[in-house]
């Protein structure tokens, strides 16, 4: 890489990340359907902050779609989640929630939309239920989200998990779900961002006329 086009590089960071003070996550868009089959991949550390701009597909409004996020743990590691919804007036009702599946983890007594993997548990992570929904501005992808659940916990069992994303009310809907809490930018994470951005910033990753 030439060192005009690292400054470019650099140029262009600066203007993202200081686009305001809420933390910059690295984005990625959902192009085809994250299935158990073909997850979204965290190729790092469930430690760095991603941002996946997920889709709940269905037809009339309606959804029995699954997205399932896919990382790794080799040693004890504080594992961060949370769903953001934007606000739109298409999904003032959507509220969708996930789950942690893994190693190590309890069956829960609640019932989920799909079946665990053999000799696995989950820790379900419910949507608020007051309907207050309490929002916020997000200025590094200039649009206002819902709060969404978050779940905060050290994981130690080694092995494979999943977060998997559903509605339970089945609507169909936008959602970006946020894996880990420490903002950590690698030269391809910039241009990831360089990339994304100016995407989501035109509202290109929604699926509704956002109002």
């Amino acid at each position: 890489m030439t060192h005009q086009r690292m400054q470019l590089i650099v140029m262009g960071a600066s203007t993202l990340l200081t686009a305001g003070t809420a933390p910059a996550h690295v984005p990625y868009l959902e192009t085809t359907d994250f299935t158990w089959e073909k997850p979204f991949r965290v190729r790092g550390s469930i430690a760095q902050s991603i941002a996946v701009y997920g889709w709940l597909e269905g037809a009339n409004g309606v959804t029995e779609d699954i997205d399932v996020c896919q990382f790794t743990l080799r040693r004890p590691t504080k594992v961060f989640v949370e769903t953001l919804v934007p606000v739109c007036t298409d999904y003032a009702e959507f509220r969708p929630s996930f789950a942690i599946v893994g190693p190590g983890l309890d069956v829960p007594n609640e019932a989920l939309p799909f079946e665990l993997p053999e000799g696995y548990g989950a820790i379900v992570v419910p949507n608020y239920s007051d309907p207050q929904r309490p929002t916020f501005y997000e200025p590094f992808g200039n649009k206002s989200y819902y709060d969404g659940p978050e779940f905060e916990q050290v994981l130690s069992t080694p092995g494979t998990y999943y977060v998997v994303v559903w509605d339970p009310a089945g609507i169909v809907g936008d959602y970006v779900a946020v894996l880990g809490d420490k903002e950590v930018w690698w030269p391809w994470d910039i241009i990831r961002a360089l990339i994304q951005t100016p995407k989501i910033r035109r509202g290109l990753e929604l699926h509704t006329d956002c109002r």
